[in-house]
């Protein structure tokens, strides 16, 4: 197939915030298109748009000559109702071709919509009564996705519209994908090879590459011709005194006991790299007749490893079709975690020191977060990016590698508007723990916080008053006590990369402040924490102890969609958490948490006394009217659905 045989769609469409005044949608495209959308029918009032780019509601950005990305913000002219399922028609006329046709969805996905369905459509939940939500997709772990079980839920709530059904939720609120999106710093050679044949075929002009030169490596094409472009990208690495932090910092050049990750041999570099990542991540149509056959350069053990990833990256691409299904039908909130960009990405002061102080490893990390501002941040919270921002990003990808993308990069690495709020019922409120880190002033190894002190603050001004919060934080508020102490000991002995050290007690003034939050006679009655990034799943209740009665907190990770942790490590780490910091353990008072009592729930079916759950799957959770999970289910990728319960005996007080 040639470039200009795909179809005009690329990617999406992607739901994105959604209002019954507003409409929020991302597409990738081959050509600037002209775009017409319809809403409602039927018994719903017919609403028409009509929008070139650059008018209000729509503004296009060029990748290249054959990637084109529509940021749809649509304004409507009549309130769109509750409760109420909404069907739209989409379609896209070529500019620049007076003589083309309207191309709707059928031309380009005719697979998007449900069963019994004429075209694809929404719901506005009144208030939240349910959501799905997860983390960690990794296209090459060797096994099921989950978010084929969310959309196989679209098809049975669907089926059951009069909701006559006690196992199906309502119809959920959102898709809350709580980071890891995707790995750029741990790539498959299949997937690597895709994004290297994808590339031409987009038309994305070539970057100039600095910091390189003892390489021979100026620009992306000699960067893709290189004998190390494949599985040994960190030897392109310069040589220099403190080479071995970069290599540490940036492509996980060492052994992690606990948590492996000395797989970053094929991370992404280029700004077209991870630009292709995207597509290839959430759309089926990137991947037709494109040619990913191994490199002749491999050595025999790549190209045995190059060989089993492919059966996994063709199982992956397989499940496409209906991942861009249910990215159609389902408002998705997004948040970056480290892997979206890098690896332990801001851990420490040390990190960053090293990591923006070279710009061969400054223009790898800036490359992924612009990246992430067009195909995740932009459609969270659209009013951040006003169009100087977005002029400097269209630059930027027309002359790739020039002074005009390095400053770029500079003001994405200063932008502090990556968090949002989403003012549902109850309100979604995103944090972002990555850019706002309280960095260590005692020593630069030891692991930052996940947010300053001004972000903290700001954080609690956000909940003031509120009588209930859904509260995204990648990484677990309250997480594995055993893990954590492993990780302070690492830390304590100044390894914390070792052990990816970075949580929500690891320092100080972070723990203290955000257990305040919780502390605070203003804060909701209840929390609801929405979790990722460990590659496992679990639920807390959490109670502050003592005669005050304090607000009523569930802590619910969901990891990961795609992924999963080592079954046996696991196991034995589940099993010494919970005999050494059971909710009545005099251990837990050695902790940060010990005037709040942490209580893990049960997941139905595992072995006896397990707490953690390990499985690729999609969280699923159930509210009442006042914002409490009534029911919290994990439906895993192989089809199962596992409930978490609370026992009656762990309720009481100590």
């Amino acid at each position: 197939m040639t470039a200009s045989d795909l179809p005009l769609v690329l990617a999406g469409p992607i739901l994105r915030r959604t209002t019954t005044q507003r409409l929020i949608f991302w597409l990738a495209t081959r050509e600037p298109a002209r775009l017409r959308l319809e809403l409602g029918g039927d018994d719903i009032p017919l609403q028409q748009y009509e929008r070139d780019p650059d008018e209000p509601g729509y503004r296009l950005i060029s990748a290249g000559d054959r990637l084109h990305y529509l940021l749809i913000d649509l304004t409507l002219d009549q309130p769109l109702p509750h409760d109420r399922w909404i069907p739209y028609r989409l379609a896209l006329r070529v500019l620049n071709e007076p003589e083309a046709s309207w191309q709707d969805w059928r031309d380009w996905a005719p697979d998007l919509c449900y069963p019994d369905k004429s075209s694809p459509g929404f719901v506005l939940p009144k208030r939240v009564g349910a959501l799905l939500h997860g983390s960690c997709r990794k296209p090459h772990h060797p096994g099921a996705d989950g978010l084929m079980q969310a959309d196989q839920l679209l098809i049975r709530c669907l089926a059951d519209e009069r909701n006559e059904s006690d196992t199906l939720p309502s119809w959920p609120s959102a898709l809350v994908l709580t980071g890891d999106q995707i790995y750029a710093d741990d790539v498959a050679g299949p997937m690597l090879a895709a994004i290297h044949a994808l590339i031409p075929r987009l038309g994305l002009p070539v970057e100039i590459l600095a910091g390189m030169d003892e390489t021979g490596v100026t620009n992306a094409e000699a960067l893709y011709d290189h004998p190390g472009n494949y599985y040994a990208r960190e030897t392109l690495l310069p040589k220099r005194k403190r080479n071995y932090a970069l290599i540490e910092v940036l492509f996980g050049g060492v052994e992690k006991p606990i948590f492996t990750s000395d797989s970053a041999h094929n991370h992404l570099i280029t700004l077209a790299e991870v630009l292709a990542m995207y597509l290839l991540a959430w759309s089926p149509t990137p991947w037709q007749d494109l040619d990913y056959e191994p490199p002749p350069s491999l050595n025999a053990a790549s190209r045995e490893l190059f060989d089993k990833e492919r059966e996994a990256i063709d199982a992956f691409v397989a499940d496409l079709p209906k991942v861009r299904r249910l990215f159609a039908h389902l408002p998705v909130a997004m948040i970056f975690d480290d892997h979206d960009v890098t690896d332990d990405w801001n851990l420490s002061r040390e990190w960053e020191e090293v990591a923006y102080g070279h710009p061969f490893s400054h223009r790898i990390v800036g490359n992924a977060l612009l990246a992430y501002l067009i195909n995740q941040g932009w459609g969270n919270h659209p009013e951040a990016f006003d169009d100087a921002l977005l002029d400097k990003v269209q630059q930027s990808l027309t002359s790739p590698g020039g002074e005009i993308h390095d400053a770029c990069i500079d003001h994405l690495l200063r932008f502090d508007q990556w968090h949002y709020s989403w003012q549902t019922e109850p309100p979604l409120i995103v944090i972002d723990t990555r850019t706002h880190r309280w960095r260590s002033e005692v020593a630069a190894r030891r692991p930052s916080g996940l947010m300053d002190w001004e972000a903290l603050t700001d954080l609690q001004h956000t909940l003031r008053d509120l009588p209930a919060v859904l509260l995204v934080s990648p990484a677990p508020i309250f997480g594995v006590k055993l893990i954590e102490t492993i990780q302070r000991i690492f830390t304590w002995f100044g390894h914390p990369l070792l052990v990816d050290a970075e949580n929500w007690m690891a320092h100080r003034g972070a723990a203290h402040a955000i257990l305040n939050i919780f502390r605070h006679r203003k804060t909701p009655d209840n929390f609801v924490v929405l979790s990722g990034d460990v590659h496992y799943s679990f639920v807390y209740d959490v109670e502050l102890r003592g005669r005050t009665r304090g607000p009523d907190i569930w802590q619910i990770c969901s990891s990961g969609v795609r992924n999963e942790f080592p079954p046996r490590l696991l196991a034995v780490l589940d099993h010494l958490n919970r005999w050494l910091y059971s909710p009545r353990s005099p251990l837990n008072w050695f902790t940060r948490r010990r005037h709040m009592r942490v209580i893990p729930r049960k997941p139905e079916g595992t072995p006896s006394g397990r707490r953690l759950l390990n499985g690729a799957g999609i969280g699923l959770v159930e509210l009442d009217s006042n914002g409490v999970p009534w029911r919290i289910r994990e439906l895993l990728a192989d089809g199962r659905t596992i409930g978490f319960t609370r026992r009656e005996d762990e309720s009481r007080w100590d």
